[in-house]
């Protein structure tokens, strides 16, 4: 609740209705972040900033335990096969903090990008990329990938499509194998299409929200309904577009885009760093759950070197557990061989025949049977007449 009312005052409608399970009256305080032991209460992270609000500082609190995200995406498992090294993910959003620990050493920034007013960029880039720490059992997807991050708002979290545009194309042009990211724009269309296209043409793969984690007030359509998209750049072609779904398994955006989805994966009640410090923040939307469709195409190119970007996102999509949009699977995505992508096997060598016999010698063997039957009959035929020729001194048989 307290998250909702802080988006408000922000002028932003959440897109996103959590549903949180409390105890008693101290949980109604602040959302709660893992299960189990040493589960923590945990501060909510901020969409965008309003003009008078300071910037979004160090969380003073640590989650423990592991996030419930991390069990439904079976990440101990996928992580025994690769844990993303060697790949490079950029992040188009708020920027990334420096000095955040889980993160340190495998960052780096253009424009700006070193520092996040917001909390946005460095949260997500938590999803896709951090490390385990000491005391914390929360780990992004991919905790050996690479952070390229890049503008795509201004210092308030309001981003333009000139920026997100830029961001892409940047980030194609310094090697980015992956692209997250983390807004979802309702103009754009066509400088969104053609960013896309020139990341594709450097075989970098776009993931992208389908709908946006919150909408300012003066977008809402009558009686304060969402707008229904469609949203760039994840209505792009070639772009992975991702909705959230909850612990419930149940999609929480409030927002149908008018382009359909191409996977969805955790993004409700999610863990992961604020800019700077060890420390932890909550936060929910479809934004959320393209960071870890984006780490797990970071495990994919690292297991997988040899694919394209469009193959990663085949796999991805033909392993995901069947839904009515289907579910991401890191696991399944590591280790299940598809039809598409199993060796082909060898077809068999074409058998050889041997060149046709000479047929002379069996027409001269034929001719000399023929010819020796023949003559076999005219003896048999002179056996049987000459003896009777001869008593009837070759008289015709009528005559007396």
């Amino acid at each position: 609740m307290w998250n909702v009312m802080r988006r408000r005052s922000a002028g932003l409608v959440p897109a996103v209705a959590v549903l949180l399970s409390v105890t008693s009256g101290p949980a109604l305080a602040a959302p709660r972040a893992a299960d189990g032991p040493g589960a923590t209460l945990l501060p909510p992270l901020p969409v965008r900033l309003g003009e008078d609000k300071p910037c979004t500082g160090a969380s003073e609190r640590t989650a423990t335990g592991a996030a419930w995200s991390q069990t439904a995406l079976g990440l101990s498992r996928a992580q025994r096969i690769s844990r993303g090294d060697g790949v490079t993910v950029a992040v188009v959003d708020t920027g990334v903090a420096s000095g955040v620990p889980s993160l340190s050493g495998r960052v780096r920034a253009e424009g700006g990008a070193d520092e996040d007013c917001v909390g946005h960029g460095t949260f997500a880039a938590g999803l896709i990329a951090a490390a385990p720490e000491k005391g914390s059992g929360i780990t992004g997807a991919a905790p050996r990938a690479e952070i390229l991050a890049l503008p795509g708002t201004d210092d308030r979290g309001v981003p333009s499509v000139a920026r997100v545009a830029a961001g892409i194309r940047t980030a194609a042009d310094r090697g980015a194998q992956v692209i997250y990211v983390g807004q979802a724009l309702r103009t754009g269309r066509a400088e969104l299409t053609a960013a896309v296209a020139h990341a594709a043409r450097r075989d970098a793969l776009v993931v992208a929200p389908a709908a946006p984690d919150a909408v300012p007030r003066e977008d809402l359509g009558p009686g304060g309904a969402m707008p229904a998209g469609p949203y760039w750049p994840a209505a792009a072609p070639g772009v992975l577009a991702v909705v959230d779904f909850g612990p419930g398994g149940v999609r929480q955006d409030g927002a149908p885009p008018a382009h359909a989805p191409d996977l969805s994966a955790p993004g409700s009640e999610m863990v992961s760093v604020g800019p700077g410090g060890a420390g932890h923040y909550i936060g929910s939307g479809a934004s959320l759950a393209a960071a870890g469709v984006a780490g797990t195409a970071a495990l994919v190119r690292a297991y997988h070197p040899g694919l394209t970007a469009a193959e990663v996102t085949r796999r991805l999509l033909g392993t995901a557990y069947p839904s009515d949009t289907p579910r991401l699977d890191p696991y399944a995505a590591l280790s299940l061989i598809r039809d598409d992508t199993r060796p082909r096997a060898q077809a068999p060598a074409p058998a050889r025949m041997p060149p046709p016999a000479d047929p002379a010698p069996r027409h001269r063997a034929l001719t000399i049977a023929a010819a020796g039957l023949g003559a076999v009959l005219l003896l048999a035929a002179l056996a049987a007449v000459v003896p009777r020729g001869r008593t009837r001194n070759w008289r015709p048989p009528t005559a007396p």
